[in-house]
């Protein structure tokens, strides 16, 4: 029997021949019922997705950016109902660290054609995410990058957001990993990662997957562009843990506390200021067509 697919798109994002070019490769395919959403916002996105599940999807197709895909996800979470990516953000980290290409015609055959395993979340006050969330600099510099810097410097305009914010103040941070302290003292940034390449395409995490049930997590002492750019360095040099203004460990649980509020985002999307987060692992949580084992 042919399959039901959705397809939930951000109608401001592009890909190839665009969306009535997604239309006929899908059509190709012998679907059964074709569901299509689509919405100005990446937002709007869950209520689309939730609708398409209750209409008995069995694929969903997400054309957007990490925001976008972030948004499905967390509507998809422990539903079992496969997502297969499109890739047409600014970033696209999570198809990136994923091997899925910024190729209309091949992410469409992933979709239909690829393996399909279950990958792991991250949960950070009651919301998944599937590459980074971080609060403070980390989310200061997404809060500063428009959507027209985006639009005109793709990746350049977090360096640029990044540059600028440099000077940011530390804050008072504790965070438990596990039920046990872990940091105790002044920090710049929290960041946890379910992925190894973050924003800017910067390698935050070394040896992160989204499939060992873990999440990993950061912390940066780091002030000012001197002890930034120092640390930015040893993340391009893919050495980390090795900067003497981040520690980095691993978590099934993290519980941090501010002592000021401080913005978070979840895979670039900015939240509202907050003064605690609770954030775990959800092992296999989301269902993804990825290319062939090589």
């Amino acid at each position: 029997m042919s399959p039901t697919v959705a397809v939930i798109a951000h109608r401001k994002k592009t890909l190839g021949a665009g969306l009535d070019r997604l239309r006929v490769l899908i059509t190709e395919e012998g679907v059964g019922d074709l569901l299509w959403y689509e919405v100005p916002k990446s937002k709007k996105a869950p209520k689309k997705v939730r609708k398409a599940l209750k209409k008995g999807a069995e694929l969903v197709f997400v054309w957007g950016g990490d925001g976008m895909v972030q948004r499905c996800a967390d509507a998809l979470a422990d539903s079992k109902v496969p997502m297969a990516i499109l890739p047409a953000g600014t970033a696209n980290l999570f198809a990136g660290n994923l091997g899925i290409p910024v190729d209309l015609e091949e992410a469409v055959r992933i979709g239909f054609h690829g393996r399909r395993e279950r990958l792991d979340l991250g949960v950070v006050n009651g919301e998944h995410f599937a590459v980074m969330a971080g609060a403070g600099f980390d989310a200061e510099m997404i809060a500063a990058t428009d959507g027209a810097a985006k639009r005109r410097l793709g990746r350049l305009s977090y360096v640029k957001a990044a540059v600028q914010g440099v000077g940011g103040p530390l804050v008072p941070m504790t965070i438990d990993v596990d039920g046990t302290t872990w940091f105790d003292g002044m920090a710049s940034c929290l960041l946890l990662g379910n992925v190894s390449t973050i924003a800017g395409g910067i390698e935050a995490f070394d040896d992160a997957r989204p499939d060992d049930g873990w999440l990993d997590v950061g912390v940066s002492t780091a002030k000012g562009p001197v002890q930034w750019a120092r640390v930015l360095g040893r993340m391009a040099a893919g050495r980390s843990d090795e900067s003497p203004f981040v520690r980095i460990t691993r978590a099934r649980k993290v519980s941090a506390r501010f002592g000021s509020p401080l913005t978070y985002e979840l895979d670039g999307g900015d939240r509202d200021s907050v003064t605690e987060i609770e954030a775990k692992a959800a092992p296999g949580a989301l269902t993804i067509c990825l290319p062939p084992a090589p």
